[in-house]
């Protein structure tokens, strides 16, 4: 079995290592966020009426990389927190929230730990991003983490990647869609080699190999309902925030990728709310 502390390693130098190019790349849009007060990321502005009325809650965001989600939720009138486990990702976050003149909290802290990093704080709203959940090796023990963090009657709000999505083969030159990596979460991760990024970035990055694991729908919903919380909302979406099959897709006005040719083939993201009973 693969050394979980091991492969958090190699996660974190990665991340570390990608957060000034992640912060300087037009994609994150960090600029947009110091000349228009309203401007919110995409990834939150894409599920404003799924997301509801935030304002006055107390709401934590795990696995927040440098914050413009946190920083969105914040806008939108929340009582934001953010966690991550990358110390550069929050030393950006806490500069990035400053320089906008909000009071948003970054901690740096494994999700894992998050409810004894937090001083066993409780929220209304638990708040997870696009690509989170593919770094973490058990959904279980996830799932716990939100329970221990949410009061009850609050609720988790997730978009992510689709569990389908993460177990295709997207560099394939003769544009079939073909499952090549697994959609059930295993023990072993996936180990990938990759000097790139998702965002635009001229930089050069020598830290490249991590590890990933995938997670099945099912296994998620039934996590949730493990520890508690009740499915109140599940959609999933043709279209995702970042080009998920290169060569292959095409871009609508907000910034949201969806296959060319039959879209309809192929779920890239999806939006998930459970409530704690």
């Amino acid at each position: 079995m693969t050394d979980r502390r091991a492969s958090f390693d190699l996660n974190r130098a990665s991340w570390d290592e990608r957060v000034p190019a992640h912060a300087e790349s037009p994609d994150y849009a960090l600029v947009r966020f110091s000349d228009d007060p309203a401007f919110l990321s995409g990834v939150v502005r894409f599920d404003l009426p799924r997301l509801g009325d935030v304002a006055g809650l107390d709401v934590v965001h795990l696995q927040c990389h440098i914050g413009t989600d946190t920083v969105s939720l914040a806008r939108l009138g929340a009582r934001a927190t953010g966690l991550d486990f990358s110390a550069a990702a929050v030393e950006q976050a806490r500069g990035f929230a400053a320089a906008l003149g909000l009071d948003v909290p970054f901690v740096e802290a494994d999700v894992h730990d998050a409810v004894q990093a937090l001083g066993g704080s409780r929220f209304d709203l638990v708040y997870t991003g696009i690509g989170a959940l593919c770094w973490l090796p058990d959904i279980d023990r996830w799932a716990g983490v939100v329970a221990g963090l949410l009061r009850p009657g609050g609720r988790l709000f997730l978009r992510e990647g689709h569990p389908m999505l993460w177990s295709i083969d997207e560099t394939r030159p003769d544009g079939l869609l073909v499952v090549e990596h697994p959609y059930f979460e295993r023990d072993e991760p996936v180990v990938w080699d990759d000097g790139g990024t998702y965002v635009q970035t001229d930089r050069t990055f020598t830290r490249n190999v991590t590890h990933e694991w995938n997670h099945g729908l099912g296994e998620i919903v039934t996590a949730l309902h493990r520890h508690g919380l009740a499915l109140t909302m599940l959609v999933e979406h043709d279209s995702a925030p970042w080009d998920t099959v290169p060569g292959r897709t095409v871009a609508d006005d907000l910034g949201e990728f969806r296959l060319t040719d039959r879209r309809w083939r192929l779920p890239m993201t999806y939006t998930l709310q459970a409530t704690k009973a």
